[in-house]
């Protein structure tokens, strides 16, 4: 069979053959579904939902719940891949958030009326605005660094990922610092409608950026900075200050994740809050279809990844894995994800294919 005989036959045979197999998001969505079936298999009533005080509780709705603060970090994270960057100071965004809402917000025992109750020390609105208003900050830092100085992301990056954790050990004195004010709690853990709350702010973040993606030109621009920075520029696009603005962004999701998990755990621990959160957040947006060289992204594919690595992480704790194994795993993930994304590995599938 000559060249073009084969060209005809894999033409006529394209829009008709497996078009399934060929979505973006059927590898993601086939990874998840093989995870669940493992779980459906070696854990007893894994998919067992039941209703108690109101609240719906079982193993998909804690999965679910955990995966909200990675959900959020790789909302942010996606459109700065997209833009050929990296952020790897996501969890240090994290930890330095938690840390000024739950010093801000503490709490002083009163009594009112014969009935001791814990009053914050600054209003919780004000507290959070203070948490996502440094975050930002850490966002514009990191934007002026890279569009501005023109440094490497994943330098600039780096700078706030020591510098940031190490801020916020130093308001706390590497102290954990703990919140008694009962509202705050319902950030991270409390529940609305039946459903944890943490999810709804995921679908909010989720809802307005993928709105702001397709209805404006955001969205386009983004991606043309991705696939060509210097074409973009020539082409009237002000690549800097979009640069600028996917990393205020990043860390503004940063920051309310670092407010949810601090909610959730009632406390601030600057030394573990958020630890490696970056690297969660990169591998599930990779493994979402999101390309490491720019241009090509998916926000549906970031958030099936992050439910990935945590549904990952809750197998292993169920079966009794010992934790250090999730890390292995997660390499190993890591490396396959970066080798199917590679060019050659790419073109050698194609041949295959042909």
């Amino acid at each position: 069979m000559n060249a073009a005989v084969k060209d005809a036959v894999l033409q006529s045979a394209g829009p008709a053959g497996p078009t399934v197999f060929q979505h973006p998001l059927f590898r993601p969505l086939a990874a998840l579904a093989l995870l669940l079936l493992v779980d459906f298999l070696l854990i007893p009533g894994f998919f067992r939902l039941e209703v108690k005080d109101g609240h719906l509780y079982g193993s998909l709705v804690d999965i679910v719940n955990r995966a909200a603060p990675l959900m959020l970090a790789a909302i942010g994270m996606t459109l700065v891949i997209a833009t050929r960057g990296i952020d790897i100071s996501v969890g240090a965004v994290v930890a330095l958030s938690g840390t000024v809402a739950a010093m801000l917000i503490g709490g002083t025992m009163v009594i009112n009326d014969g009935v001791p109750e814990y009053v914050a020390k600054t209003p919780m609105a004000l507290a959070l605005l203070a948490a996502l208003g440094v975050a930002l900050l850490c966002g514009l830092w990191n934007g002026a660094l890279v569009a501005g100085l023109g440094l490497q992301p994943i330098v600039a990056t780096l700078i706030l990922m020591v510098a940031g954790r190490g801020l916020a050990q130093l308001l706390t004195d590497g102290q954990i610092v703990t919140v008694y004010y009962q509202p705050f709690f319902f950030l991270g853990s409390g529940y609305l409608l039946g459903l944890p709350f943490a999810l709804f702010v995921v679908v909010a973040v989720f809802a307005v950026t993928s709105l702001l993606l397709r209805h404006t030109a955001l969205g386009l621009f983004i991606q043309a900075v991705g696939v060509n920075p210097v074409a973009a520029r020539l082409a009237g696009i002000r690549t800097a200050a979009l640069v600028v603005f996917v990393y205020v962004f990043s860390a503004a999701c940063a920051g309310m994740a670092g407010l949810m998990i601090s909610s959730n755990v009632k406390s601030a621990d600057a030394n573990n809050a958020g630890l490696l959160l970056e690297l969660d957040a990169i591998l599930a947006v990779t493994l979402g279809g999101t390309s490491l060289a720019g241009g090509k992204f998916s926000l549906v594919g970031s958030i099936i990844g992050a439910l990935i690595i945590q549904t990952l992480t809750y197998t292993i704790y169920s079966l009794g894995v010992p934790p250090e194994v999730n890390m292995v795993v997660k390499a190993i993930v890591v490396f396959l994800v970066c080798i199917s994304q590679s060019d050659r590995f790419k073109s050698l599938g194609k041949r295959r294919a042909a």
